[in-house]
């Protein structure tokens, strides 16, 4: 074993609230320099632990002298699995740019933009689920900067009551939420819209149109994203252009050829890749430069922990083109305590990429512990 091989890999769930787990990969070399990455996968924590024994082996055996090899060299059969070889491509470009003394969006090809559009993402940080408290959450994001806002308000919708006829009747929580954000955030800001996939195409065409009266920027994932309803989708698209709204969706696509359907169809004015699913940092920007061929515009899905956002901004400064990254804005004090504060600050909706080498940040490893969800799992190197 020399210096630089990977001799550890472990993986840690940390609980930041209720409804949130955080999951970090961490691979350590024999020289003690670690790289970070993050799998968090909501709700499938056990499939992500299992997903991340069946991998470890190959992360071990890893080159952090060519990168990109170990993310190239699998195919992710599910989310949990796309979410552990995405996580662990990023902890090895991050020890690959940790090595060349360089931010990691400098070897990825170079940095693009030294600044990105962020917009704030009030929905977990909003508990109490009235219109009021959401109108509050908004509030609290302009004072921080944030002149763009999304929100998820369909608590009451689901595809079995869209079904069933009630699905215009449940939306209407929803509607008061986003008119009371709207009122707050006045004409100008944009304002986004997730569905959650919770609706069938009749409840979301009765969804657009009251939606655009609202002033909605986008809608996203209206409707499950199975080839089955890529029709639907295009017919949505062409009635929400028409209101001038934009549609978005497929942040849980694994590589771009899961986008190429939707992309050739012209489903989306949006696509939303992210960077703990699409399957490898240099997947990602293989998908941007398609997106960006199809005419589609790429708002990076980013609503997690910060090993996430780090990742993310660095992926957004290499691309070619790009709009706007989601932040998942003030769901818990982690977010900034688990790397001692080493994530640049968000100014007037804005971020600069963390300066340091790699992906410019350190996992707080006795924070980690002291908000563990279950004992950190490990392997080693034979």
């Amino acid at each position: 074993m020399t210096a630089r091989t990977i001799r550890r890999m472990q993986l840690h769930v940390v609980k930041v609230s209720a409804a949130t787990r955080w999951m970090f990969i961490r691979l350590q070399r024999a020289d003690g320099c670690v790289g970070c990455g993050e799998a968090t996968l909501n709700g499938k924590e056990a499939a992500v632990r299992d997903a991340a024994a069946r991998f470890a082996a190959h992360a071990l055996s890893a080159s952090v002298d060519d990168p990109g090899a170990f993310a190239a060299g699998v195919v992710p059969v599910d989310l949990a699995e796309a979410a552990v070889v995405s996580a662990i491509d990023q902890a090895i470009w991050d020890l690959h740019a940790i090595d060349a003394g360089a931010r990691l969006a400098d070897v990825l090809g170079g940095a693009q933009r030294e600044t990105i559009p962020i917009y704030a993402n009030i929905n977990r940080r909003t508990r109490l689920r009235t219109p009021e408290a959401f109108a509050q959450s908004a509030r609290d994001a302009m004072a921080a900067g944030f002149n763009a806002l999304k929100i998820a308000p369909f608590d009451e919708v689901d595809p079995v009551r869209c079904a069933a006829g009630g699905g215009r009747t449940a939306m209407q929580a929803g509607l008061d939420r986003i008119a009371a954000v709207r009122a707050v955030a006045g004409p100008d800001r944009r304002l986004m819209v997730d569905c959650h996939w919770r609706f069938d195409e009749t409840t979301a065409r009765t969804l657009i149109d009251a939606a655009a009266t609202l002033g909605a920027y986008w809608i996203e994932c209206p409707l499950p994203e199975s080839p089955a309803n890529i029709a639907a989708l295009v017919r949505l698209r062409k009635q929400a252009n028409g209101l001038g709204v934009r549609l978005a969706g497929m942040e849980q696509g694994i590589r771009f050829e899961a986008f190429r359907p939707f992309c050739e169809a012209g489903a989306y004015d949006v696509m939303m890749p992210d960077v703990k699913y699409v399957g490898g940092l240099m997947e990602m920007l293989r998908c941007g430069q398609a997106l960006t061929r199809h005419g589609v515009a790429i708002s990076l899905h980013n609503p997690s922990g910060p090993v996430c956002h780090a990742a993310s901004l660095h992926a957004a400064a290499a691309m070619d083109v790009f709009d706007m990254l989601e932040l998942q804005f003030d769901e818990s004090p982690l977010f900034d305590d688990l790397v001692a504060g080493a994530l640049p600050r968000r100014i007037a909706g804005q971020s600069v990429l963390p300066s340091r080498p790699g992906l410019g940040m350190d996992l707080d490893t006795a924070l980690l512990g002291e908000h563990a969800d279950g004992v950190a799992s490990a392997w080693d190197a034979q």
